[in-house]
């Protein structure tokens, strides 16, 4: 089968989308209010790249002690996953703003996070959001022979030991970005000519990773060390510190919503059909956490609430608290799963005891 043939079933003789789509346009037509980000949002975007920034520019500008310095480079880390997670997020995916410039002069704070606007919408929007949890599908279930996210990938020996390295790599995500994963990234969605939207000049496209790549390391490496008589080795470990605060988050985020022994990760038939429609397969493939808990709602941008960013990824994460009560109940009148963890704690442990299981070989192993 085609890996880009996959297909959802238009079967829903109930309606549950419609129904639910139809409600949710109500709340908010009668809310008067918009589905884009609101006064809290700008507020809270001025917070986080305060967090990320102040930090670099006291470094340069104060003699700090070398151990102060190492300690606001993790505040400097937890400010870039709250700007990924509150600000980049909800502006790529055209829910920051209802005024486009807007959201593209923000979605661009992806290249101050290490990454590409570009690969990001293609993996994230395009191939994640669509094929949810989808072996071979859905990059972010991949992790190459590391890790084995899905009892569908090929299991080795080491898995066995993945609920214990597996933190340890978490926190390479953003580092990889910067490295290696976007030139590897664009070469592969260039050839298969994948797009948010309309596709781009790659000429274009590979000189904008160029470009910002250049720009990226000379701000967080060159500058430093050559303007500002910063010890290098204070400069690449405070730059690997602050990446590995970030990576950790935002993969530890990321996995409590999809790779926890209540999510499902279903395949197609021989047809390349799912055997739901998309917004259904949603509920079956996505998890909430914590959404009960204010502070793990306001930092991880509604990251938390991912069932309903999923099935709505246009309305801001502002408004998750208000609709997943509509969510729910709709949920629940069709019979069709709602899958949550009262506590982030909970959605911890299930993900790293899935990890273990999925560590363990199949039954028909043969060793």
């Amino acid at each position: 089968m085609n890996k880009d043939t996959i297909r959802f079933s238009r079967k829903d003789s109930a309606q549950f989308f419609r129904t639910l789509n139809k409600r949710v346009n109500h709340y908010f037509k009668e809310k008067e209010i918009k589905k884009t980000g609101n006064w809290k949002l700008h507020l809270k975007t001025i917070v986080m790249f305060s967090i990320f920034l102040s930090p670099y520019f006291l470094m340069l500008t104060l003699n700090l002690p070398t151990w102060v310095q190492f300690l606001l480079t993790v505040v400097m880390g937890v400010g870039m996953a709250g700007v990924g997670m509150n600000v980049m997020h909800d502006a790529n995916h055209g829910s920051y703003s209802s005024k486009k410039w807007l959201n593209k002069v923000l979605g661009s704070s992806m290249y101050l996070l290490a990454g590409n606007v570009y690969n990001w919408q293609v993996q994230h929007n395009v191939l994640h959001h669509t094929y949810t949890n989808i072996h071979e599908h859905d990059e972010d279930m991949e992790a190459g022979r590391i890790l084995r996210f899905s009892k569908h990938t090929e299991w080795k020996k080491h898995h066995k030991f993945q609920h214990w390295y597996s933190l340890f790599l978490y926190g390479l995500l953003t580092f990889n970005w910067a490295i290696t994963t976007d030139f590897k990234q664009m070469y592969n969605y260039t050839k298969r000519k994948l797009a948010y939207g309309k596709f781009p000049n790659p000429v274009l496209n590979w000189s904008t990773l160029a470009i910002t790549k250049a720009l990226y390391f000379t701000i967080w490496i060159v500058l430093p060390i050559l303007f500002f008589d910063i010890p290098w080795w204070h400069v690449f470990i405070g730059f690997f510190i602050m990446h590995y605060v970030a990576g950790l988050i935002l993969s530890v985020v990321f996995q409590l919503a999809h790779i926890v022994e209540d999510a499902e990760t279903p395949l197609p038939d021989e047809t390349g059909t799912m055997k739901n429609t998309w917004a259904i397969h949603q509920l079956f493939t996505t998890v909430n956490f914590g959404t009960k808990n204010k502070v793990i709602n306001w930092f991880t941008g509604g990251l938390n609430h991912q069932v309903e960013h999923h099935i709505f990824p246009h309305i801001s994460h502002i408004h998750y608290t208000k609709i997943a009560k509509i969510v729910k109940e709709t949920a629940k009148e069709f019979n069709l799963p709602y899958h949550e963890y009262k506590t982030t704690r909970k959605a911890i442990i299930s993900h790293f005891k899935h990890l273990k299981e999925l560590g363990q070989p199949p039954l028909n192993y043969q060793y």
